[in-house]
């Protein structure tokens, strides 16, 4: 119950200082028509390749996907999933320069499912949805060795420290909200921020700014001591992943056959995704199911009560797309607010568009963003609220498993299991059977 407790009053924090999570959106607008010494800098992102290769970006996916489900679920074998995953960095990290991109490519999905008129590159489509097919069917293989973002802090694992359990769950709660800010802006035009704001592409493409360096380099000292960072407590594509891989057919196991409880597994993953055996059901047992039932009877008003807060936040959140912005200085400017005026507004001014036409896109591009702030407020609280039940429902096994649903099927805690050793002709099954004795 305590640590239930601290966990309400962590999410709290997060999800009610908006000032926490509000994101600056790169303004794109159309080159200015008229003369000045204004350079226009050229863009970091890599210039479209031919079709050939973007199938030939395909066919490596799937041959490492393959390979990485193979090695996990067959072979069981570290060292191969660590060289498939250090081609993955290279190839699609440095070589593609980060695209095309699993985890950005939820944005292109999200704009074209709600823009009619954003064509959206079968390869994209195919990028996004092959991860989640094979998730589903074989666990988080492409966590493992495929996605680059992982694979470069994978290699800078040092000496991880243990993340207390109650902490991951509130940390876990921002790829949820990431994942709802980055579908509400692409959904509205507002932008990409998943690309804008990807710690580590400025590595693969040996450049960015310097904030975004700073923070890459961050994230990489911080891996040292805590395993994957990012992939566990940031990647909006890993929510879609974990809920794939809870259903997935099959999925890695600690042991290949009995678990012997011999807990030399125990410390061996560095993302504290293997479940410990419960034996003893919960000592007040009916506070529980009164909480639970307490839970249960606030949902919906949890739901609705974020949905709402959500919605308020709809003003600021808006004026992150370039039409609002545009339009709140247009406004100001012809106030008398503000004196002078901007690049952007004199090329409103010299496209022949009405204010009034401006104005009316803006109006409805934050009614959009504020039936966006009741959808996306409304997950997050049915998420909190799912959380906070799990954490109140214990479930009784007997065994050490790996989580289905963040284990990144790593293959690293194979090599502790004696039975494992047993298979590979590494230890007498009497050695293996002193063990579980002695246990």
């Amino acid at each position: 119950m305590i640590k239930v407790k601290k966990l309400i009053m962590s999410l709290n924090i997060l999800l009610f200082k908006p000032s926490f999570v509000l994101s600056q959106v790169v303004e794109r607008f159309p080159k200015p028509d008229f003369q000045s010494d204004y350079t226009r800098p050229l863009l970091q992102t890599p210039e479209p390749r031919i079709k050939l290769y973007e199938y030939f970006d395909l066919f490596v996916l799937i041959t490492a996907l393959s390979l990485a489900s193979y090695f996990a679920l067959k072979l069981r074998s570290r060292t191969k999933m660590f060289l498939l995953m250090i081609f993955c960095l290279l190839y699609f990290g440095f070589f593609r320069k980060g695209c095309i991109c699993p985890v950005g490519s939820v944005q292109n999905v999200s704009l074209a499912l709600f823009d009619a008129a954003y064509t959206i590159p079968a390869t994209v489509i195919a990028f996004f949805a092959l991860p989640l097919v094979f998730t589903l069917f074989f666990g988080r293989t492409f966590c493992a060795a495929v996605c680059p973002l992982g694979a470069i802090q994978d290699v800078v694992i040092f000496k991880p420290a243990v993340v207390s359990p109650w902490i991951a769950q509130v940390l876990g709660m921002i790829p949820y909200l990431y994942l709802g800010l980055a579908v509400l802006f692409a959904s509205t035009g507002a932008g990409f921020i998943i690309c804008q704001y990807d710690p580590f592409v400025g590595f693969f493409r040996f450049g960015a700014s310097f904030n975004m360096i700073a923070l890459g380099i961050s994230l990489l000292i911080l891996g040292t001591v805590v395993a994957r960072p990012y992939c566990r407590f940031l990647c909006p594509y890993g929510v879609i992943l974990n809920w794939m891989s809870r259903l997935s057919k099959w999925h890695v196991t600690i042991t290949p056959a009995e678990c012997i409880n011999c807990r030399l597994c125990e410390e061996s993953c560095p993302f504290g995704a293997i479940n410990m055996p419960v034996m003893e059901h919960p000592v007040n047992r009916g506070k529980s199911i009164r909480f639970l039932a307490v839970l249960f009877i606030l949902l919906p008003v949890v739901v609705m009560g974020n949905g709402w807060v959500f919605s308020r936040l709809s003003v600021p959140l808006s004026g992150q797309h370039f039409t609002v912005s545009l339009a709140a200085k247009i406004q100001s400017e012809n106030s008398g607010i503000t004196t002078g005026t901007t690049e952007e507004t004199d090329a409103f001014r010299a496209s022949g568009k009405t204010v009034e036409e401006l104005f009316r896109e803006a109006s409805v591009i934050r009614q959009k963003f504020r039936t966006g702030g009741w959808i996306f407020g409304g997950f997050l609280g049915l998420i909190i609220c799912l959380k906070l039940i799990n954490l109140t429902v214990i479930r009784r096994h007997d065994d050490y498993t790996a989580d289905s649903g963040t284990c990144f099927s790593c293959a690293r805690c194979f090599s502790y299991c004696p039975i494992e050793q047993v298979r590979l002709g590494n230890m007498d099954p009497d050695e293996a059977s002193k063990i579980k004795k002695s246990r």
